[in-house]
């Protein structure tokens, strides 16, 4: 008898614009891990009463805020979609997604020969 607990489906998915719950910053989801798949480290460093429980979904975005452009990587817990729905402008979102369309870009598919 296993003792795992079944993986959670992704609430939010890739192509869809974001924003972090507590944080001022928004993006679009690029990748999604079922759970957590960063460094100890990399957790350890959150403080802990903000910290997230690792068995969710976590979501890689490429992230803007008034300051900067960069990658995040998010709990589900703490992401919401973003109402704005308007263009998120980091300079990477052009070489992985083709049109914005209701809210979501559309990914850009990439074929192998």
């Amino acid at each position: 008898m296993s003792t795992q607990r079944p993986l959670r489906t992704a609430k939010f998915q890739i192509g869809q614009i974001v924003k972090h719950r507590l944080f001022p910053f928004r993006g679009v989801i690029f990748d999604v891990d079922p759970e957590f798949a960063n460094t100890e480290e990399w957790y350890n460093a959150i403080p802990e009463e903000v910290r997230p429980r690792k068995d969710q979904p976590f979501y890689h975005l490429l992230a803007e805020n008034a300051e900067a452009y960069y990658v995040a990587y998010v709990s589900e817990q703490n992401l919401v979609p973003d109402p704005h729905g308007g263009p998120v402008e980091h300079p990477k979102v052009p070489e992985l997604f083709g049109e914005l369309e209701d809210g979501r870009y559309r990914p850009r598919r990439f074929y192998m020969n």
